[in-house]
């Protein structure tokens, strides 16, 4: 397995949309949550379970670079993959297409395991080898 990346179409509804009939900004952030959730799927694992499990992946950092808006009605897709690993964190990587392919978003967010009773880090690798070799296997690699 090598640089696995989740496809997962969204049809823009009018209740995500602005003022100026364009998706809200604010959106992208919650079809990168969908996108992630199909990635985690895809590799055989669940975020929900990982939750009952104690374990919570907080978001620790966003980034994200608007290209071309879509409206209301538009299909979108968004592809996920894992962009960097290293055992206690992850990014994941984004792009939001249009139905021509071309990018209306793109971006990242940055993850890292904690407790939930005391919001401590721990290391996926130590809480979820499986999930853990997953990652190594699924992550992006760097070209030297």
């Amino acid at each position: 397995m090598s640089h696995v990346v989740a496809h997962t179409n969204i049809e823009v509804r009018y209740a995500e949309t602005d003022q100026m009939g364009v998706v809200h900004h604010s959106n992208y952030i919650i079809w990168m949550e969908v996108g992630r959730t199909q990635l985690m799927k895809d590799l055989g694992f669940s975020y929900a379970e990982m939750e009952k499990s104690g374990i919570l992946a907080p978001i620790i950092d966003v980034h994200v670079s608007y290209k071309k808006p879509l409206t209301y009605g538009e299909e979108a897709t968004i592809q996920t993959w894992i962009e960097e690993y290293d055992g206690f964190k992850v990014v994941y990587g984004y792009v939001v297409l249009n139905k021509d392919g071309e990018i209306a978003v793109s971006g990242t967010t940055a993850h890292v395991c904690v407790k939930k009773e005391t919001f401590r880090p721990v290391r996926l690798s130590k809480v979820f080898p499986d999930w853990h070799d997953a990652y190594e296997r699924a992550k992006k690699k760097k070209d030297h």
